[in-house]
C-alpha cells in the first residue's frame, strides 16, 4: 500500500517529469537525520514494486514516473533538473502557493518552464543555463507579448478580483542579455531566485510594483540576520 510520501513523491515525478535522489531527499525527506538514505530506500521500494522508474545515467540516479515516456539519456534531463532546483531554491525561503511545469497556451504564444505564485506575486519561470543569443531571447520575450495581447492571462483562475496581473517574467541565467525594447511587464533576470530576492533591498536596481515582493525581500533580509 502506497502511503501519503509514497503519493507525493509520484506526484511531484508527474509534476517534474524527472528528479534526482538529491531533489526527493530534500523536498520529501527534509528534516530526517538521513535524508538521503531515506529516500534511497523508499525510491528503491517504489521502483521495485513498479510505481516508478529510474536512470542509471546520472549520478546521482534520477526517477520518472511509471508511465513517463522520456528518454532515460534525454537530452531534456539537465534541464528539467534546473526546473526542479529553482523550485527548491524557492521553497527553501518561503511557501509557493502554486508552481506548475511546462504551462501550454495557444500554439504561438509563450512555453514557459514554470508558472509558480510566492508570496501572491505570479511569476513566468525561464530557466537559461545555457548561453543563448539575444535574438533568441527577443524571440522568447515576443511570444509573451503575443500572450499578453491574447487576454488569456484574465481568464486565469489566480487572478485577484478586480483587477488582471500579468506575472513577471524571471529568467535565470549566470548571462545576463540586453533588452532592445520596452515591454508592458516587467522582466527580471538574476543567477539565481535568491539574487533577485536580495536586489530588492537596492530600489534603483530593481523597481517593482507589487509590494507582496517587498515583503519577500523583507523575509529573506530576517532570515539573513
Amino acid at each position: 500500500m502506497l502511503t501519503k510520501r509514497d503519493k507525493a513523491i509520484i506526484a511531484d515525478l508527474r509534476r517534474f517529469r524527472v528528479m534526482s535522489r538529491d531533489d526527493i531527499a530534500d523536498i520529501h525527506f527534509r528534516g530526517l537525520k538521513r535524508p538521503q538514505e531515506s529516500a534511497n530506500n523508499v525510491l528503491l521500494r517504489l521502483v521495485r514494486d513498479g510505481h516508478i522508474q529510474r536512470s542509471t545515467a546520472f549520478v546521482p540516479y534520477v526517477y520518472f514516473c511509471a508511465d513517463s515516456n522520456i528518454k532515460k539519456n534525454s537530452q531534456k534531463i539537465p534541464h528539467y533538473l534546473e526546473i526542479v532546483k529553482v523550485y527548491r531554491e524557492i521553497i527553501s525561503i518561503g511557501s509557493v502557493e502554486q508552481f506548475s511545469v511546462e504551462p501550454k497556451y495557444r500554439k504561438g504564444l509563450a512555453e514557459p518552464d514554470a508558472f509558480f505564485i510566492y508570496q501572491r506575486t505570479p511569476f513566468f519561470l525561464e530557466c537559461q543555463r545555457t548561453v543563448y543569443s539575444e535574438k533568441v531571447i527577443e524571440e522568447k520575450l515576443n511570444r509573451y507579448l503575443a500572450l499578453y495581447e491574447s487576454g488569456l492571462i484574465a481568464e486565469e483562475s489566480w487572478q485577484p478580483a478586480g483587477k488582471v496581473i500579468f506575472p513577471y517574467i524571471f529568467i535565470v541565467s549566470d548571462t545576463r542579455y540586453a533588452l532592445n525594447r520596452q515591454y508592458p511587464f516587467r522582466v527580471f533576470q538574476a543567477p539565481s531566485f535568491t539574487s533577485f530576492l536580495r536586489s530588492l533591498k537596492h530600489p534603483q536596481q530593481s523597481q517593482t510594483s507589487y509590494s507582496d515582493i517587498k515583503v519577500a525581500g523583507a523575509r529573506l533580509k530576517l532570515r539573513d540576520q
